[in-house]
C-alpha cells in the first residue's frame, strides 16, 4: 500500500519542471501561480474569478473593513449611497410564488399609475413573477429613468386583473428614516445611515420640527452602520459651532488631517440626546464622538461597535472598486475608538457582548486609565479604545433579542399574517381610524392574530417557551402593529414611532429632555457629578 502511495504521487508530477531560482520576485511568484492553476488544475477556471479570488485572499490579511467589490457589486454599491435610485416606488413581499405591494411611496411613479397596497403582481414586463426571487424582482422594477415597465396585476377588493404601463423616474433613498414632534417640545429624527443626500434630509427635518415648536431633538442612531464620513461632518455642522474639529485622521505616513464644522447649523443651541447601540458603527460613531467631546449632547445607550478605520475607494480599470482602510481616525480629544479586530468574534456583535454580560450591566466594562481621555468644555470623562460609551447606560431587553423573536421575523412568520390581516380589513381600518395618533392610542392587534403567528412558529419547530412568553407576546403584538402602522399609513416613520414607545432608550431621553436639571447634571464636569453623587 505504501508502495503504491508512492507510485500515485510520482505520477502526479511526471512532466512537472520546477525551476530554481533564488530571490522570486512576488508578483513573477503570483504571476505564476496563476499561470499554473490554469494550465494544470481539473476543471476550467476563468481568468477573473482566479483573480478576484486572489484578490479576496490578500484582502483577508489585512483588517475587516477592507473590501473588493467586482464590477457588478460595485455598481450596486455606489447606487446604494446615492440617496435615490430609479424605479416605481413601491415596497413589496414575496409569499409562495406571489408578489404583494404592502406600500406604495408618495408621489412615486407607482403612486401615479394608480398602484395600491394589496394589489398582487402576476407579472413584469410578461414575465410571470411565480418561482423568482425578491433580488430578481427588484432588478426588474429598477432600472433607467424615462423607461417604462408593465405590470398585471390582480386587486383583491374587486377582484379584477388590471395592466399597468409605468415610466420609471428617480425615487428617494431616504436616509432619515422618520421625523416627527414627540410632543409640544421635543423633536425626534432617525437616521439610519450617511449617504449623498444625508445632509440635505436632516437639515430639511430639523427646520420642519422647527417649524413645529421643537427646542430640543432626540437623535436616533441606533442600528446605523455608517456610511459616507462626509455626511457625517455634515449632521455634526448642523449641531456644533463654526470651526470646531469634527474629528482628525492619521494615514500611513503619520501626518493629521484635520476635519472641522463650516457654521451653516439649523440646531447649534437646543437640548440634544443622541441613542446609540452596540451596532451604530463607523460614520455614526464619528458624530457621536464629536457631540460627546464638544459636551454638545447626552448620549444614551450602549457601547457603539468600534470602528475607528477609514476607507478609501481605490478604482480598477474594469470597474471594481478596492475599498481598502487608508487611516485611522481619532475623536476630538484624541480618542481611537477602534476595537481589536483580530479574531472570530469581531462581527459577532451582540452575541458575544450580551454573552460577556456587558448588554446587561454596565460594570462588566473595564477601561484602564490609558484609554480615559476629558471632553474639551466641561472635562468630563470619556474612553477610547472599542467604540463610543454613553453617558446613560440603558441595558438591553434580554427578550427583545431573544431567538425566538429573532428566528420568526427572518422566517416572515410575522410579516405574511399582518399582511393578509391587513389586507382583509384595510377598508374597515381606515373608516375606524382618521389618522395615526387615533390608530396609535386605541388600536389592539387581535389576540386570534397573534396566536395564529405563534401556532405557525410552533409548526415551523419555534415553540414559544414559556419563561418569557408575556413580554414576548407584548413585543409581537408591538411588532405587528407597527407592520400594520406602516403600511396603513404608507410610511416607516409610523413603523418606529410606534416601537419607540417600548424602546427603553427612547424613554430615558425623553425623561432627560422633560427635566432640565437631570439633562444639565448629566454634562457636569466629573469631578463635581461625583462629588454630588457621594452626598
Amino acid at each position: 500500500m505504501l508502495l503504491k502511495r508512492y507510485s500515485i504521487i510520482t505520477m502526479a508530477f511526471i512532466g512537472l519542471s520546477f525551476p530554481l531560482k533564488a530571490q522570486v520576485n512576488p508578483k513573477e511568484k503570483l504571476w505564476q501561480a496563476l499561470k499554473g492553476i490554469q494550465e494544470n488544475y481539473v476543471d476550467s477556471l476563468t481568468d477573473e474569478r482566479l483573480v478576484n479570488a486572489a484578490i479576496a485572499g490578500m484582502l483577508r490579511e489585512l483588517d475587516p473593513h477592507s473590501r473588493y467589490y467586482a464590477k457588478d457589486d460595485a455598481v450596486q454599491m455606489r447606487e446604494s449611497m446615492k440617496g435615490n435610485f430609479a424605479g416605481i416606488g413601491i415596497q413589496f413581499i414575496t409569499e409562495k410564488d406571489s408578489v404583494y405591494i404592502t406600500q406604495v411611496i408618495n408621489d412615486g411613479p407607482a403612486e401615479k399609475a394608480g398602484l395600491m397596497a394589496g394589489d398582487r403582481i402576476l407579472s413584469i414586463d410578461g414575465k410571470p413573477v411565480a418561482g423568482v426571487t425578491s433580488y430578481d424582482i427588484m432588478k426588474s422594477i429598477r432600472g433607467q429613468k424615462g423607461t417604462s415597465l408593465s405590470l398585471v396585476l390582480l386587486r383583491k377588493s374587486t377582484g379584477n386583473s388590471l395592466t399597468k404601463e409605468i415610466v420609471r423616474d428617480v425615487v428617494a433613498d431616504k436616509s432619515v428614516s422618520t421625523a416627527y414632534m414627540v410632543n409640544d417640545k421635543v423633536g425626534y429624527i432617525s437616521l439610519r445611515i450617511f449617504n449623498e443626500t444625508t445632509r440635505t434630509e436632516i437639515d430639511k427635518a430639523i427646520k420642519m420640527l422647527k417649524s413645529q415648536g421643537m427646542q430640543s431633538l432626540i437623535l436616533d442612531l441606533q442600528g446605523n452602520g455608517g456610511g459616507y464620513v462626509e455626511a457625517a461632518i455634515g449632521v455634526a455642522d448642523e449641531f456644533l459651532q463654526k470651526d470646531q474639529l469634527v474629528f482628525y485622521s492619521m494615514p500611513r505616513d503619520k501626518g493629521k488631517d484635520y476635519y472641522y464644522t463650516g457654521g451653516f447649523g439649523s440646531f447649534t443651541e437646543g437640548k440634544l440626546v443622541v441613542l446609540i447601540d452596540q451596532s451604530t458603527a463607523s460614520a455614526s460613531e464619528i458624530l457621536t464622538g464629536a457631540l460627546q467631546d464638544w459636551d454638545r449632547a447626552v448620549i444614551v445607550g450602549r457601547r457603539s461597535f468600534g470602528k475607528g478605520l477609514m476607507q478609501r475607494p481605490v478604482p480598477l480599470f474594469d470597474g471594481s472598486i478596492l475599498e481598502l482602510t487608508g487611516a485611522r481616525y481619532y475623536t476630538p480629544s484624541g480618542r481611537s475608538i477602534q476595537k481589536p479586530y483580530h479574531g472570530d468574534k469581531y462581527d459577532d456583535n451582540a452575541q458575544t457582548r450580551l454573552a460577556s454580560g456587558e448588554l446587561l450591566d454596565a460594570n462588566v466594562i473595564h477601561f484602564p486609565d490609558s484609554l480615559k481621555y476629558t471632553t474639551l468644555v466641561n472635562k468630563r470623562t470619556v474612553y477610547g479604545g472599542g467604540g463610543i460609551m454613553p453617558d446613560r447606560y440603558i441595558p438591553v431587553d434580554t427578550v427583545e433579542y431573544n431567538s425566538w423573536l429573532q428566528y420568526i421575523s427572518q422566517f416572515g412568520l410575522i410579516t405574511k399574517p399582518t399582511f393578509d390581516y391587513l389586507d382583509s380589513n384595510r377598508a374597515k381600518l381606515m373608516a375606524s381610524y382618521q389618522d395615526f395618533n387615533a390608530f396609535n392610542k386605541e388600536y389592539t392587534v387581535p389576540a386570534n392574530l397573534i396566536q395564529q403567528v405563534v401556532t405557525d412558529a410552533e409548526k415551523a419547530g419555534l415553540p414559544l417557551h414559556t419563561g418569557s412568553k408575556d413580554r414576548a407576546l407584548s413585543l409581537l403584538s408591538l411588532e405587528m402593529k407597527a407592520h400594520i402602522a406602516s403600511q396603513l399609513f404608507a410610511g416607516n416613520d409610523y413603523y418606529l414611532r410606534v416601537l419607540n414607545s417600548s424602546n427603553a432608550s427612547f424613554r430615558e431621553a425623553l425623561q432627560l429632555l422633560e427635566q432640565p436639571a437631570l439633562y444639565n447634571q448629566q454634562l457636569k464636569p466629573t469631578a463635581v457629578a461625583n462629588k454630588k453623587a457621594n452626598k
